[in-house]
């Protein structure tokens, strides 16, 4: 399929698509003309790359997790042993994001709570 059909089935721009492309993510077909042809598979692909970045992952670790998942109904799972540790080691860099910005979020609340109150209408 060329890339417009390629954008309506997954809802991904042409951009974003060249971009998964240039990251190693995504390997079309090129035609002696230049244009790209994409396999159905292709399709599943790239509703794989939109959870995995939905879940945080960098495109520099979904091009090392795609080869080594294979699908089981809704879920990946993963078919390299070394997988499973990199993985986790990327929720505990998830983790660490989420623990900086829960305390950038508290110290805005104290920042807010310290400021003028609103005025409440009808209350002047």
């Amino acid at each position: 399929m060329r890339i417009g059909e390629m954008v309506r089935r997954t809802g991904v721009s042409e951009r974003l698509l060249r971009y998964y492309e240039e990251q190693g993510l995504l390997r079309p077909e090129r035609l002696p003309s230049g244009y790209r042809v994409y396999a159905e598979q292709d399709v599943e692909t790239v509703r794989r790359i939109r959870a995995l970045l939905a879940a945080g992952l960098t495109t520099d670790t979904i091009a090392k997790v795609l080869p080594c998942v294979r699908e089981e109904g809704e879920r990946l799972v993963p078919v390299c042993a070394d997988l499973v540790a990199g993985l986790r080691g990327e929720r505990e860099r998830i983790s660490r994001a989420i623990d900086d910005l829960q305390a950038s979020r508290a110290l805005l609340d104290i920042v807010i709570e310290a400021g003028p109150q609103p005025v409440a209408a009808g209350s002047r």
